[in-house]
């Protein structure tokens, strides 16, 4: 049941009251609020001031959570006026200043992410699942990857959904309503199902309102998803970490680059000529980031009739394969175009944990396989 309208103001005022004496309320950009009381508090702070905003931070979580009828408090620290005066040299929206204003130096981290250091995830490895593109099945394949790596294979393995705008996993692992507590040690709890534990901005944030987020608050949501989450110990780490990155080439691939020692990544494609164009920025985006790409991913390869059998190559066939070859980078694999996968996505049931589509599964196997092999 939806918190009313007018509670749900009074407990805003109730919060913006409780961290006014912390900090000018007018850095308070977008406060948000859910029928639950899990809050968001975006903070708009200078970059110059670098790590010694952590303390605040953490106050104003504690401010916040002290109020009735809050139950979790996340805050989040952003950078967008610098964002914005920087934005007069990169071009966008921000290009055209004032005649009146004096022209500014564009600094070197203009989303202020040098004053976080990089960030340690207990994770023997980390493998980013990327595509160059939306809509090739990227996240069908890290799910499946993740969950034939742990029940397939025996491994420990963690999924961080990293598609800010747009995350997915919360409903492929069949559990989009969870929201994370914390530990003592005042990290997220991840979900754990399906042998794997799980962490996305979904389980956060409302995902029935858009995040009309800037660039630095991306980056900086990602950072704590990968920071302060219990993902596993020093003592006892993960074997692998998959990242199911978003499409392109944007602020959580620059985070990445810049604040984690990722091992190795997948790209997946469809056959067709359009998204292997951008296949091939993905790889070459590792490339320039010193990323090894473990391999490419040929995605919706074959369509069987349910029916009669007959193979239908939708999208065409073997331009992963080609692509790869041509950019010297191993091919991992064919998957199908399946109605199986697509309702065991659906149901937050991963095909690779049962032979509902056996030639899905076993392909997953495989390609999973194939990935420790690369690794070892």
């Amino acid at each position: 049941m939806f918190m009313g309208k007018k509670k749900h103001v009074d407990l805003r005022s109730k919060i913006i009251d409780a961290v006014k004496d912390l900090i000018d309320i007018k850095q308070i950009d977008g406060l948000q609020v859910d029928e639950n009381g899990h809050v968001i508090i975006p903070i708009d702070v200078d970059p110059a001031e670098g790590a010694q905003m952590e303390p605040l931070r953490q106050d104003i979580e504690r401010a916040a959570l002290a109020v009735k009828g809050v139950k979790k408090v996340t805050a989040i620290l952003t950078a967008k006026r610098n964002a914005q005066d920087a934005g007069a040299g990169q071009g966008g929206a921000n290009a055209v200043q004032e005649k009146s204003q004096p022209q500014r130096k564009v600094p070197s981290d203009p989303h202020g992410m040098n004053k976080n250091p990089p960030v340690d995830v207990p994770a023997r490895h980390i493998i980013v699942v990327a595509s160059g593109k939306g809509g090739v099945g990227k996240s069908t394949v890290a799910a499946n990857l993740a969950v034939s790596l742990a029940n397939a294979h025996g491994k420990k393995v963690g999924l961080l959904d990293a598609d800010i705008y747009g995350p997915s996993q919360p409903v492929m692992m069949g559990d989009a309503s969870y929201k994370p507590t914390l530990n003592q040690d005042k990290k997220l709890i991840p979900l754990e199902k399906h042998g794997i534990k799980i962490m996305s901005i979904g389980f956060i944030a409302d995902t029935d309102k858009a995040l009309v987020w800037r660039g630095p608050m991306v980056q900086t949501a990602f950072y704590q998803m990968l920071r302060d989450v219990d993902w596993a110990t020093k003592d006892d780490p993960l074997d692998y970490l998959v990242i199911d990155l978003p499409p392109g080439t944007g602020d959580v691939q620059l985070t990445l680059a810049q604040k984690v020692m990722v091992d190795g990544a997948v790209i997946v494609s469809t056959p067709q000529d359009i998204a292997l164009i951008d296949a091939r920025r993905a790889v070459e985006m590792f490339g320039k980031t010193g990323v090894r790409v473990l391999g490419v991913v040929e995605n919706m390869s074959v369509h069987v009739c349910s029916a009669c059998g007959h193979e239908d190559h939708v999208f065409g066939h073997g331009g992963a394969k080609e692509e790869a070859e041509k950019i010297g980078v191993p091919f991992l694999g064919e998957l199908p175009l399946s109605r199986t996968v697509r309702e065991q996505s659906d149901a937050g049931i991963p095909v690779s944990l049962n032979n509902s589509d056996e030639k899905a599964s076993l392909k997953f196997k495989d390609i999973s396989a194939k990935v420790i092999d690369a690794l070892t």
